[in-house]
């Protein structure tokens, strides 16, 4: 009995096929790619930010904090090294610099990554207008050769080419006049 790669057994399942299959693994390997090439410090701060998002990272402050209370308050029989709590503050105060720090440049990272995917989607639907165009053109001159019923008016529209700088310019006049109203 013949084994099935893993392409073929993702095929199979109901609303997958290869190609669909193929596109995931390449964005997985391109996520992992991305990982690998990105310099030690941006994967400190996403340790950093992800442990610091976490329940452990709750559970451990509060831990510290309450241990630290429960000895600089005198309720443990240790000698308080704290007892009016300014080191606790300027220790929560200086952890907060740095937290707020690794999670800005995990953000900016997650918004460089999500530019780029924009990026990748505006031109993947530039092209796949482009196709649509050029299909509809081939459909209507088939129809028109079989003697099939057109509508003109809406396959004339469908046929033309969509210039993205015009939708852009469309969109920011949109924009503006939209904005206006709110003033």
């Amino acid at each position: 009995m013949q084994m099935k790669s893993e392409d073929t057994e993702a095929a199979d399942k109901p609303g997958m096929n290869r190609l669909l299959t193929r596109n995931i693994e390449v964005l997985r390997e391109e996520r992992t790619r991305m990982v690998a090439q990105s310099p030690v410090s941006d994967r400190v701060a996403d340790a950093v930010t992800q442990f610091s998002g976490s329940m452990l990272f709750v559970f451990v402050h509060l831990a510290i904090v309450a241990g630290w209370v429960l000895v600089n308050a005198g309720l443990v029989g240790i000698k308080p090294f704290d007892p009016t709590f300014v080191i606790l503050a300027t220790t929560a105060s200086v952890e907060a610099i740095f937290l707020s720090t690794f999670v800005l440049i995990s953000q900016n990272r997650a918004a460089e990554l999500a530019n780029r995917r924009a990026d990748l989607d505006v031109q993947i639907s530039l092209l796949t207008e482009h196709e649509v165009t050029k299909l509809v053109d081939l459909v209507t001159r088939v129809a028109e050769k079989v003697g099939a019923p057109i509508d003109q008016g809406e396959v004339s529209e469908l046929k033309k080419d969509v210039a993205p700088e015009a939708v852009l310019e469309k969109i920011s006049q949109e924009d503006e006049r939209a904005s206006k109203r709110k003033r």
